[in-house]
Parts: C-alpha cells; sequence; structure tokens
C-alpha cells in the first residue's frame, strides 16, 4: 500500500509542478524561442503545453498503475460478503441479514 501511495504522491505533486514551471518559463522568458512570439502566441502556447503536461502525467500514472501485479491485492471477505448479499437482495428482493440495512426499511 505504501507503494501505491508514493506514486500517487510524487504524480500528484509533478502535476502541480510541471504546468506552474512550463507557466513561469513561458512569462519570464526562460524557454528559448519565447521572446520572438507575440503575447497573445505566449499565452496560448504556455497554456496548451501545460495541460500537455498535465495528461502525460495521468497517463504515466495509469501506465504505472497498469503495470502493478494484480495477484498482491485481496479484496477483505466481509466486504466481499456485504457485497454479494446487496446483489442478491436488489436482483431478488430478499431482505438483507444486516441490522443497518434493516434500520433503513
Amino acid at each position: 500500500m505504501a507503494g501505491v501511495m508514493q506514486k500517487f504522491l510524487i504524480a500528484s505533486m509533478f502535476m502541480w509542478i510541471l504546468p506552474i514551471a512550463i507557466l513561469y518559463g513561458f512569462n519570464n522568458d526562460l524557454l528559448p524561442g519565447s521572446t520572438t512570439l507575440t503575447p497573445h502566441s505566449l499565452t496560448l502556447l504556455s497554456g496548451f503545453l501545460a495541460v500537455v503536461s498535465v495528461n502525460v502525467v495521468i497517463v504515466f500514472y495509469i501506465c504505472l498503475a497498469l503495470k502493478e501485479p494484480t495477484d498482491k491485492h485481496k479484496p477483505d471477505a466481509s466486504f466481499v460478503a456485504e457485497a454479494k448479499d446487496s446483489v442478491k437482495k436488489l436482483t431478488t428482493g430478499v431482505t438483507s441479514t444486516d441490522p443497518a440495512l434493516k434500520k433503513e426499511e
């Protein structure tokens, strides 16, 4: 679980840092060629690249999540039992054995 959180936090940091760095670089003429652009073009290009950078980070995070082994995560047995009971109740109309659900009815 710690590895998943670490990947999420790193991806979240890059989703904030990259667009701000791109906008800062364009607005302060740190990137080559940005001084020759008109202010309108500069705004459009920097905004477009900032959005693209966020999407690249999201795609990278999704690829990391898909490469993670599926056999190391096992569902909680009580959760699975409650889910099956809930599905059975919805499909057949059988009342649940859960006291919390009986209070709602």
